[in-house]
């Protein structure tokens, strides 16, 4: 570990039929006593007391199926689509690593209700009630507080960047925003439901269609943004599985905190 440091797991876990996910991973477990030691007989040829370390005992291995928008994970600029700034999308495996492993900061926007935009002003008044300003390559997350809900229906229930907030953060030289809810957008039932009271297809995917424009990635279903003892001056780790031509990848994000915050209790 980078001494003088403590790490934040800011991550979720990858699990089987998840209540969080729309789409959920199907995880088979491979278990010692049984499938682990069948596997390893047939593999090196032996009976079961020939593997006299283990008393007859075999390996653990999972076999997952899942999509890569699955837990904590990374969106690269190709999931938005096939070209951004006019160029080809990056894929995952493209993205360089220098954004995901940059300094942090947290914008608290849990004032903001349920299916709200994250405006312009939200993300402007923050920053001012924090006295910073934002870095090129600083890693932007939003709490809104939806981690402490997951696993229930209200999951789904946040506010969202759209266009304009997540175009104004690139501007400032942001290439990752990252927020503890589902999705960076405004939930997919506020979304629709505008879209059929206006017909207007500008209410679909605001947030992440702004890749078009600008280039930039997401980390969605961060979580323990309130375990941080500050909201910035410490380190964002979010490399992403190397997947290739994958539109995202799932990450164990952590942060690197100075163990100087945690004693002297700032907030």
């Amino acid at each position: 570990m980078l001494p003088g440091h403590r790490i934040v797991d800011l991550s979720v876990p990858l699990e089987h039929l998840a209540p969080s996910e729309p789409m959920p991973a199907e995880i088979t477990y491979t278990s010692h006593e049984i499938a682990g030691r069948d596997q390893m007989q047939q593999f090196f040829n032996i009976r079961p007391d020939d593997l006299v370390y283990s008393h007859g005992q075999g390996w653990a291995v999972e076999e997952i199926r899942a999509v890569t928008h699955t837990g904590t994970h990374v969106d690269a600029p190709y999931h938005y689509a096939a070209t951004s700034e006019g160029k080809p999308a990056r894929t995952i495996d493209e993205v360089p690593l220098e954004w995901c492993l940059a300094p942090g900061v947290v914008i608290d926007v849990r004032h903001k209700q349920p299916g709200e935009f994250i405006e312009v002003a939200d993300l402007q008044t923050a920053l001012d009630k924090l006295d910073y300003t934002l870095q090129p390559l600083d890693i932007v997350m939003l709490q809104t507080g939806a981690d402490k809900r997951m696993g229930s229906a209200a999951y789904f229930a946040q506010p969202g960047l759209g266009r304009e907030g997540t175009l104004w953060l690139c501007e400032q030289g942001v290439k990752v925003i990252g927020i503890d809810a589902y999705t960076l957008d405004r939930p997919f039932a506020n979304m629709k439901a505008d879209y059929d009271r206006t017909g207007d297809g500008r209410y679909i995917w605001p947030a992440h269609f702004a890749g078009i424009t600008r280039e930039y990635c997401q980390i969605e279903k961060l979580a323990n943004l309130d375990r941080l003892p500050r909201p910035h001056r410490f380190l964002v780790s979010c490399l992403p599985v190397k997947i290739h031509r994958a539109s995202a990848g799932w990450c164990r994000a952590v942060a690197l905190v100075p163990e100087e915050h945690f004693d002297r209790g700032s907030a």
